[in-house]
């Protein structure tokens, strides 16, 4: 009897041991998925990394000799103060040769310029404050692009024009630099400008700066190549690189 009493109470003891055990591993399995979530600090390095990886597919592919001119979307074409040489070509001694050589030469200094742009890039992703990850992360399509062009577009311009300017000093295409080609053009435009057949036309004389359109051309084109990247790496988990990528975007996978 009393044999039976103990075996009892063995059991009884055993039972509701296993159940707290079952409950304890509960508990541990719930916590190791917490701590498991991703941090706000791997949000915000998660992000940070695919704009580096961004950049580098950018330069990669604008940095061709062909990557802005063979590009349809992104192609350099005259400024918009220029427009009046277009419309008044033909009284324009050589004028669709000229034209055709400053569009060429315009985007083979495009071309040059971002080549130099990955270090100003990472510096400015580096450097870049974000509060919180998650927001950009789940933000939607472009949004820590969008960000980074909110928070460093002025720095990024001030960083990336002098290199711009060295690209259109460059004889890139012949014995012509980006500069020498857009001088012969408007030159040739603005003297005609200056007579009374330019007047009679309407043709006023084309001054630009063409240093900071140039500038601007080449760092929005860049931007929406950084875009691209990142719309890639937030919808096909074969774009995610590395682990870091795998681990933050892999958490938009089940939106």
């Amino acid at each position: 009897m009393m044999k039976k009493y103990i075996f009892s109470l063995v059991f009884v003891f055993t039972f509701f041991s296993c159940t707290e055990l079952l409950q304890v591993a509960s508990t541990v399995g719930t916590s190791v998925l917490t701590n498991g979530a991703v941090s706000n600090d791997q949000n915000v390095a998660g992000l940070k990394n695919a704009l580096t990886v961004g950049i580098g597919s950018a330069v990669s592919n604008l940095g061709n000799i062909n990557g802005f001119l063979g590009d349809a979307a992104l192609k350099i074409l005259l400024p918009p103060e220029a427009q009046s040489i277009v419309d008044n070509i033909k009284i324009i001694p050589g004028g669709q040769d000229l034209v055709n050589k400053a569009v060429e030469s315009l985007n083979a200094a495009a071309s040059d310029a971002v080549k130099s742009a990955t270090p100003i890039f990472t510096s400015a992703i580096t450097g870049m404050t974000i509060a919180d990850g998650a927001q950009i992360l789940f933000g939607g399509k472009s949004a820590a692009t969008n960000y980074l062009k909110s928070k460093t577009y002025n720095q990024l311009t001030a960083a990336f024009a002098p290199k711009v300017n060295d690209s259109l000093g460059k004889k890139l295409i012949g014995n012509t630099s980006t500069s020498q080609a857009w001088t012969s053009l408007t030159s040739a435009y603005n003297q005609v400008a200056g007579t009374a057949v330019g007047a009679v036309a309407g043709m006023k004389p084309v001054n630009v700066n063409l240093e900071q359109y140039v500038t601007q051309k080449a760092l929005n084109a860049l931007f929406v190549k950084i875009a691209d990247q990142e719309n890639s790496i937030r919808t096909n988990p074969q774009a995610r690189v590395n682990d870091l990528l795998k681990t933050v975007f892999g958490q938009l996978d089940s939106k």
